[in-house]
């Protein structure tokens, strides 16, 4: 992956676009019939597009953002937030049908619960344009739910000659169900999912079997594995790294921003071991504060 010329060195994220709102601070979990109170609510844009674009950013990569914004007033309430990020925007599709999209996260110390919705078509009319961008190199899919509704971005990002990158991001409809979901990922170059769904996708319970299985699939795999770092393996290579002792707020969107870390470390060396030592390093920074985006942008 290295040795695009430096003119394209951008990265597009694809995905849905999200109002997130998250309370934190829970002292038990909501129960049916029984209010619970939060010390603390963010309301943020969410998504694993969106995360994943503004730390490329914020870590000095150049990171557009390929998704559809809803004109509903909870959609146009991430404007500012948007605008702030550093990421190009010119790609996002405003349409009456893209909104609302909510999430609400529940926190609890390590535990999270998560609703959301989803509104209209994953695929942006921005797509083509999009990825035929001159200083375009790399192509991230930020779930596999989008990837599913648009099977062809893969060979049409392969055309353009880019490289690309998948977090399968956790959907139990598709991801334990889904018989065709390798078949769906032919192509992909990076493969980046944490350890419950690598569980998931492969019926293995240990780490170094997952990603042995994994790498049958995928030419680089990544498992985030939370408090217990990260593994990687291409070709003969593998590699593991520790999670960094800090102090956790909020881990929604961790394992976006480890994917940040590492995406921009491994299209600029092609080092594995700086490559997961920088997405560890990104995620450890994201769960120091509520919200998936890193803390200035907050």
């Amino acid at each position: 992956m290295s040795g695009v010329p430096s003119e394209r060195n951008k990265v597009v994220c694809l995905g849905r676009l999200y109002c997130d709102i998250i309370f934190t601070g829970l002292h038990e979990m909501p129960a049916l019939g029984r209010e619970r109170f939060a010390q603390d609510v963010t309301i943020a844009a969410g998504g694993g597009a969106y995360i994943t674009a503004a730390h490329l950013a914020a870590i000095g990569r150049p990171a557009a953002l390929l998704s559809r914004l809803g004109t509903d007033p909870l959609s146009r309430s991430l404007t500012q937030e948007l605008e702030g990020s550093g990421i190009d925007l010119s790609f996002i599709e405003q349409s009456n049908d893209a909104g609302p999209q909510p999430t609400v996260a529940l926190v609890r110390e390590s535990e999270r619960a998560f609703v959301s919705r989803r509104a209209g078509s994953s695929r942006p009319s921005t797509l083509e344009q999009a990825l035929a961008a001159r200083d375009v190199s790399h192509l991230h899919i930020a779930e596999f739910a989008t990837l599913k509704d648009n099977p062809d971005v893969v060979d049409m990002a392969r055309r353009l000659g880019l490289t690309i990158s998948l977090d399968p991001s956790w959907d139990d409809e598709l991801i334990r169900r889904d018989t065709n979901f390798f078949e769906i990922c032919s192509g992909i170059d990076v493969f980046l999912p944490n350890f419950e769904e690598g569980k998931a996708l492969t019926g293995e319970s240990s780490a170094e079997t997952i990603l042995r299985s994994l790498r049958e699939h995928f030419p680089l795999v990544a498992l985030k594995r939370g408090e217990h770092g990260a593994m990687a393996s291409i070709g003969s290579v593998h590699v593991a790294a520790a999670a960094l002792s800090v102090d956790v707020v909020d881990t929604t969107g961790a394992g976006d921003a480890f994917n940040a870390g590492f995406l921009h470390s491994w299209l600029r060396t092609s080092d594995l071991q700086r490559s997961l030592a920088a997405g560890i390093e990104a995620g450890a920074l994201s769960i120091q504060s509520a919200g998936g985006a890193p803390a200035r942008l907050s």
